[in-house]
């Protein structure tokens, strides 16, 4: 039987981060706390169903674990520091103080918000943000810096959507 714990949010922290320590999904961490939506507040406590220790780097064994489906999406590149941009993603995630962090903005008609993905030749995501052109089958993906950004350009890749 899995135990369960409680997580008090600590200012800054988002449930894509609280669920990577926990080496939980998103989904789940909704789901114990009858959460509608990605936003959570300081001070919040959060039921953490513990299913595995708590670790820094979850492992993942292959790309191919847990894929719910495959899709050819046009994937453009984006960074925190666009015009009007505030570098907080829709779900609350601080891009600019975590740069290393991968995000993609998606259309959550197609992507839910808060899924894990892998996206070819950029690795490992969140589906963590959305944004006024990303409608359909389009998707951008987050780089710290304009050169990186410039360098993906535009092209179509495709994206696994993992459970």
């Amino acid at each position: 039987m899995a135990a369960s714990s409680m997580h008090t949010v600590k200012k800054g922290e988002t449930l894509y981060k609280i669920a990577k320590s926990y080496n939980v999904s998103i989904s789940n961490l909704k789901s114990w706390n009858n959460l509608k939506t990605d936003t959570i507040k300081p001070n919040q406590k959060l039921k953490i169903t513990k299913q595995a220790s708590k670790t820094k780097n979850p492992s993942r064994s292959n790309s191919e674990d847990n894929v719910v489906k495959e899709i050819v999406v046009s994937a453009s590149a984006f960074t925190a520091s666009c015009n009007g941009c505030t570098g907080i993603t829709s779900t609350g995630i601080n891009l600019k103080k975590n740069p290393d962090i991968k995000v993609i903005a998606v259309d959550p008609k197609v992507i839910k918000l808060g899924t894990k993905v892998h996206v070819e030749g950029y690795g490992y995501a969140i589906a963590g943000d959305t944004g006024g052109n990303i409608k359909g089958n389009k998707i951008d993906v987050f780089f710290s810096s304009k050169s990186d950004a410039y360098k993906w350009g535009r092209k179509n890749v495709t994206i696994k959507i993992l459970e």
